[in-house]
């Protein structure tokens, strides 16, 4: 499969309402660019075998608790799952195809595994967007625990959260609900994308980068930074045209930007 037609597939599963959106396959059409021969399929299947093998080991009451603790002893015990923090900044980990194989992944990836294993065995559960690291939890009114994927699936309670909040921010924080906003499937990938474009910007890996921002686009297309980032981006691959008229257009809707000047000095340049 080629570069384009990984994009279309991409753009038509996120153009859906947010609740059909299939996550496992956007995700792997965000890994098709990288890896254009990837068979979309063979993951998929990996991901149905594992929920088959999981089926049979679950308990005949599925008390919530039981059923996380035997998705838990089968992706991490079993299978061997695990945060690469040996590597965490490594793009391997961003991509499903590479988590499944390796087993290998950072919160949102392995939390991707553990979503797509669950609702396949009929236990709902959504992303938490916790500043600073990504949980899930079960999707049950009034039950208020949380997973964390990257650590073996460790159960935590809001008191875990508030502790770990405060050690992200190096100082006491009071748990407030923004703390830990249910995400939804759009905001998942955006979270994808972005790390992926943090990781290739560090790496300065400009042709990814700017794909990885062209795709949070497609997801936001009012996200008035990744416009910006597009522009310069296209701007040092030389793709003026493109440069040209985002930067216009962050100027045009951020007149007073901190980083205004230093735009409105590249336009000048630019129009030289």
């Amino acid at each position: 499969m080629n570069y384009v037609s990984a994009r279309q597939y991409f753009y038509q599963e996120i153009q859906q309402a947010d609740e059909y959106i299939d996550l496992a396959k956007a995700s792997l059409y965000i890994a098709q660019e990288e890896y254009p021969n990837l068979d979309c399929e063979e993951y998929l299947n990996a991901l149905d075998t594992m929920a088959f093998e999981l089926q049979e080991r679950l308990p005949d009451t599925r008390y919530p608790m039981r059923v996380l603790k035997c998705i838990n002893n089968y992706l991490y015990e079993d299978l061997g799952f695990a945060g690469n923090s040996q590597n965490y900044y490594d793009p391997r980990n961003s991509f499903l195809n590479d988590v499944i194989e390796r087993r290998l992944g950072i919160p949102i990836t392995l939390a991707l595994v553990y979503l797509e294993v669950a609702r396949r065995i009929d236990f709902p559960m959504v992303g938490v967007g916790m500043p600073g690291h990504f949980l899930i939890r079960p999707d049950i009114p009034e039950m208020d625990i949380y997973v964390d994927a990257f650590h073996g699936g460790e159960i935590l309670f809001a008191q875990d959260c508030e502790i770990r909040l405060s050690q992200i921010y190096q100082q006491p924080v009071q748990l407030q609900p923004e703390h830990l906003p249910t995400v939804s499937k759009s905001q998942f990938l955006m979270r994808l994308l972005s790390n992926l474009k943090h990781i290739y910007l560090n790496q300065q890996e400009l042709e990814q980068a700017l794909a990885a921002v062209e795709r949070i686009i497609l997801l936001a297309p009012n996200s008035i930074i990744d416009i910006r980032d597009r522009g310069l981006l296209s701007y040092q691959l030389g793709r003026f045209t493109q440069a040209t008229q985002d930067l216009e257009t962050y100027l045009h809707q951020q007149p007073d930007a901190r980083d205004a000047s230093v735009i409105r000095r590249l336009l000048l340049k630019l129009k030289r």
